[in-house]
C-alpha cells in the first residue's frame, strides 16, 4: 500500500498537483515511517508548494534515516537558499557533493550561495562601525514576555496540540512549548541559520511540528533545549542583541539596530563599479506572479491550473474523494463526489481510443 502511495505521489507531482503529493507521501510515511526516500520525495514536494521550513525538517528526517542519501542534502540546501540561509544552505551542500560527483547542482548552488554570502559581508557596517553600534545598543530588560501580534494571520482552523509561548533576554530567546510528560526520546528539535524544526512523536498520537521562520538570525551551535516534566524549553542565541517584536519572521516587522546615536555610513566609492545592480526580487515576484494569473492557460496546463485550484480550496471529502479516486484509478480519474467514490473501488477510465492495460512486474 505505501508503494502505491508513493507511485501516486510521484504522479501527482509530475502532474504539478503539489499539495496532493504531499498529501499522499504523508500518508505513505505513516505505513512506512523510516523511509528516508519518502521524507526525501516530500521535502521536494514541499519546496515546490512553499512550505520551506517542512521542507528543512523533512531533509533532515531523510539524513538522519539515511546519510548517504545524497537528494535529502541537495534539497535542504535548495530550501535554505530560498530562506535565504546561505550559511546552512552551504554547509549542507558541502556534506553532500561528495557523494554524488556526477550531481552538477551541487557545484552550483555552493557557488550561488558563496556569492550571497560575499554579498550580505558586503553590505554589513565596517568592523569600527559595528564595534560603534554593539556598543550603543540599547539594553533589554532582563527577561520582557512578549506576546503574539495580534494581526498574526492563522492558517489552520485546528488548534495546535500544544501551546506555545516566548520570552526574550537581550543574548537570547526561550520558548516554551507546553507539553505535559513526553518522553524526551521522542522531541527532535533543530537549528538553522533562522530556522526552528521542532518535531513531538508520540507512539499512537499524530506528529506534532512547529517550523517557524524566526524573526532574526540566531547561532545553532549555540542553542539548546530541555525536555522537562511539563513542558520542553528552548533557548536560541541570538546573533545580535536586538529586540524581537514577535516570535516568527514577517516582511511587515523587519529587523530594528537600536542605537543611541546617529550611524555614520562609510564613504561610498565615487568610481565606477563593476558590481551588478541589485534585482528587487520581491518586486520581480510580485510581476512574475500577476502575469501567471492573468495568462491564459489552455490544454493540459488550464486543467491542471484548474484542478490545483480546486483542490486548494476544497473541504476534507473533497481532497479525500480526489486522492482516492486519483490513487485507485492510476491517475485517470480525478472526482471530487465522496459519496460516490467513498464506498467502491474507483476503476481506471482510458481515453477514447485508449485501452488500460495493467503491467506485471
Amino acid at each position: 500500500m505505501a508503494s502505491d502511495l508513493e507511485k501516486s505521489a510521484k504522479e501527482a507531482f509530475i502532474d504539478d498537483h503539489f499539495e496532493l503529493a504531499v498529501d499522499l507521501y504523508t500518508q505513505a510515511i505513516a505505513l512506512n515511517p523510516q523511509s528516508a526516500e519518502l521524507y526525501s520525495d516530500r521535502a521536494q514536494a514541499n519546496i515546490k508548494s512553499g512550505n520551506l521550513t517542512g521542507a528543512v525538517a523533512d531533509a533532515n528526517k531523510a539524513i538522519e534515516f539515511d546519510p548517504s542519501l545524497y537528494e535529502a542534502y541537495l534539497r535542504k540546501g535548495i530550501a535554505c537558499i530560498k530562506l535565504e540561509e546561505y550559511q546552512t544552505a552551504k554547509a549542507t551542500l558541502e556534506i553532500g557533493a561528495p557523494l554524488a560527483p556526477h550531481e552538477t547542482r551541487f557545484a552550483e548552488l555552493i557557488k550561488e550561495c558563496d556569492e550571497k554570502i560575499a554579498e550580505e559581508a558586503d553590505v554589513l557596517p565596517t568592523p569600527s562601525l559595528e564595534k560603534n553600534i554593539t556598543e550603543n545598543v540599547i539594553p533589554a530588560e532582563d527577561v520582557q514576555p512578549v506576546s503574539q501580534p495580534s494581526n498574526q494571520v492563522t492558517v489552520a482552523t485546528v488548534k495546535p496540540k500544544y501551546r506555545h509561548e516566548f520570552y526574550q533576554k537581550p543574548e537570547e530567546v526561550v520558548v516554551t512549548i507546553f507539553a505535559k510528560g513526553i518522553p524526551a526520546n521522542d522531541v527532535n528539535v533543530d537549528f538553522g541559520e533562522q530556522i526552528l524544526s521542532v518535531s513531538i512523536d508520540v507512539a499512537g498520537e499524530d506528529t506534532y511540528h512547529f517550523q517557524p521562520r524566526l524573526f532574526a538570525k540566531i547561532i545553532p551551535e549555540k542553542c539548546r533545549f530541555d525536555v522537562l516534566s511539563t513542558k520542553v524549553e528552548i533557548r536560541l542565541a541570538k546573533v545580535e542583541p536586538l529586540h524581537w517584536t514577535s516570535l516568527e519572521f514577517s516582511k511587515d516587522s523587519p529587523v530594528p539596530l537600536r542605537v543611541s546615536g546617529p550611524v555614520v555610513e562609510a564613504p561610498r566609492p565615487s568610481y565606477p563599479s563593476s558590481k551588478p545592480k541589485r534585482v528587487d526580487w520581491d518586486k520581480l515576484e510580485a510581476q512574475v506572479k500577476k502575469e501567471e494569473k492573468e495568462e491564459k492557460l489552455d490544454g493540459d496546463a488550464a486543467l491542471n491550473k484548474f484542478f490545483q485550484d480546486i483542490y486548494k480550496d476544497a473541504d476534507e471529502d473533497t481532497r479525500r474523494a480526489m486522492r482516492k479516486s486519483f490513487v485507485e484509478s492510476n491517475g485517470t480519474v480525478l472526482s471530487t463526489n465522496w459519496k460516490e467514490v467513498g464506498n467502491k473501488k474507483v476503476e481506471g477510465s482510458a481515453p477514447d481510443g485508449m485501452e488500460m492495460k495493467k503491467w506485471e512486474f
